[in-house]
Formats: C-alpha cells, structure tokens, sequence
C-alpha cells in the first residue's frame, strides 16, 4: 500500500507515530472517484433513525464500503462531515472494527474461522489450501478482483465447525475441497447459494444491508440448522419450558431497578 498519501484529520509526519501511541498513523487509499449526490441523501436517511446522530457513523461506513468497496478518505470526511464530528474520530471507529476495510476488497470477501474449534477441525488447514489455491495471502485479494481472502475470528457458529464465511453467509461444515469449490464457483460468476441463508450477493450490496437498506432476502433459506436447534428439540421432547415470572415478581423488577437507578 502506498504511503505518500494522507488521511484528513490524522497526524501526518515525524508526529504521527507518537500520535498513535508508537504506531505508524492509519491509512487509507485514495478513492477513485467522489460520492455521487445520493449518497448524502441516503446518509440523512440512517441519521433520522437515531436519536442522536453520531450514533448513525457505523451503519453510515458500511454505506461508504457498498459506494467504493472499502472506507476511503472521501467517505471518512463526508461522515464527519454529515455528523459534526472531526475526521479523526472517525477514522477512529473506521480502523478499531475489523469489517472496516482500509483497501478495496473483491466481490466476495471469503472469511474462514481459525478460532480453536474450528481450527482443530479443520479451519487451518481449509485457510492454508485457499491461500495456495487463489495465490494469495490474508487479506489479499485475488488477480481478478473477485475473491479477498482473510482469516477471521470466531463467527458463532461452533456447531457446524469448520465454517468459512463469505459476505457474512454461513457455509458450514467445510472440507478443503469443498471450500475450493466454492471460490471456484464464485469466480466463474456462478449463483452460490449459502447453508443457512440466500444465494451470495456482491460485496457491495450486502454492505448497503448492513447499513440498513433491505435486498429483500432476509426470507431466502433456514436461518437455523439441526445443529442449532438440537437442545429446542429435546425440550419440547421432555416437555421443559422456561420459568414464567410470577406476576408479584414481574412487577417488583422493574420498581427494583428504578429504585437501583435512582
């Protein structure tokens, strides 16, 4: 990544490293090109939802990532401007969250879990045989633009362990072979239809999701597997419920916590 750039709002120079606690100051690579007029529009949009504005600023980086395919410094500047924040406190949130990308990512970003279980099930060897088969490191992406590989922390799935993510839909229960496939079949611009959810949209449009825009595929595919609903199963089976507040108790909770407040 080139270093001959600057972010605005964040110390540059001799300064910088000191700035940031020892650290070189983040950066981000420059956009090819401006928002267009909508995007600010639909910046207002997500800002209206909230009671106090700034707590619009990770929905709104999302909506940054869906425009460019990653924060850029014209999206940093355009939400500090939006919200009356300084580009520094932004860029803040923008490199403490890891599903901030600092560089353009492809059309699908494919995560696989190297956290304990997963691991010793199989993630390991599942991240190093994608990295050999797409030619590529962690957070790389491939020659052709579709594919950016990273190997990600837990993604609560540990009942379909090993899991390999990809634009945040499950695909569970992965082997090296079919893990390939699955790259192979998105980079042939092929329809990939998730385990527990939709078909594999680009990266962009399920970052105008995250920022709150609906696709209308929320409904599209099981949103919860055997695996997941194993113990609900036995319940019902046992006939076991959870416990019902006594009506005293439910109206002694909150005068508890008002008193506790006050």
């Amino acid at each position: 990544m080139s270093s001959n750039h600057t972010t605005p709002g964040v110390p540059q120079g001799p300064g910088a490293r000191a700035a940031h606690g020892g650290h070189e100051a983040p950066q981000f690579e420059p956009a090819a090109e401006p928002f267009g007029p909508g995007v600010p529009e639909a910046m207002r949009e997500i800002i209206a939802r909230y009671p106090k504005p700034r707590s619009a600023l990770l929905p709104m980086l999302h909506l940054v990532q869906a425009e460019a395919g990653y924060v850029t410094p014209a999206g940093i500047e355009l939400c500090a401007q939006m919200l009356g924040l300084s580009t520094a406190e932004v860029s803040a949130v923008a490199t403490f969250y890891t599903m901030y990308k600092r560089r353009p990512v492809g059309d699908y970003h494919v995560g696989v879990c190297t956290n304990t279980l997963c691991a010793v099930l199989g993630g390991d060897a599942i991240f190093a045989a994608l990295k050999a088969h797409l030619e590529v490191g962690n957070d790389e992406t491939t020659s052709d633009g579709k594919v950016t590989l990273e190997h990600i922390e837990c993604n609560a799935a540990c009942d379909y362990a090993p899991v390999v993510m990809v634009n945040w839909e499950f695909f569970d229960n992965q082997t090296v072979d079919s893990a390939k496939e699955i790259t192979d079949r998105l980079r042939a611009g092929e329809d990939v239809v998730s385990t527990r959810g939709p078909r594999v949209c680009s990266f962009r449009q399920v970052e105008r999701v995250l920022a709150g825009f609906s696709d209308g595929l929320a409904a599209q595919g099981p949103s919860a597997g055997p695996a997941s609903l194993a113990g609900l199963k036995v319940a019902h089976e046992r006939g076991h419920h959870a416990p019902v507040a006594l009506e005293g108790a439910a109206q002694a909770a909150p005068a508890a916590t008002h008193a506790r407040e006050a």
